[in-house]
C-alpha cells in the first residue's frame, strides 16, 4: 500500500473517494484485528499508511463540502 497523493485524490469524484475511504478503512480494520490477536502484521508501517490515506481522502471530501454553495449536498 502506497500513500495516495493529494493530486490523485482531487482528480477522483466524491463517490469514488467515498468508496476508496471505505476500502481503506476495511483494510485497516483487518490489520488492527491481526495486531489485537497478538500477531505481528507483515508490514508494520502499513497501518500508518492506511490511516494517512483515510485522512487525506476525508480532507479532500471536507474541502469540497466547504466550498459548495449552501443547500447543494450530493
Amino acid at each position: 500500500m502506497t500513500l495516495l497523493r493529494m493530486k490523485d485524490l482531487r482528480a477522483l469524484s466524491d463517490d469514488e473517494l467515498r468508496r476508496r475511504v471505505a476500502d481503506v478503512e476495511n483494510d485497516l480494520l483487518r490489520e488492527r484485528g491481526v495486531a489485537a490477536m497478538g500477531g505481528a502484521p507483515p508490514s508494520p508501517g502499513r497501518m500508518r499508511a492506511l490511516r494517512t490515506n483515510v485522512a487525506r481522502a476525508l480532507t479532500v471530501l471536507n474541502e469540497r463540502a466547504r466550498h459548495r454553495p449552501e443547500g447543494r449536498r450530493p
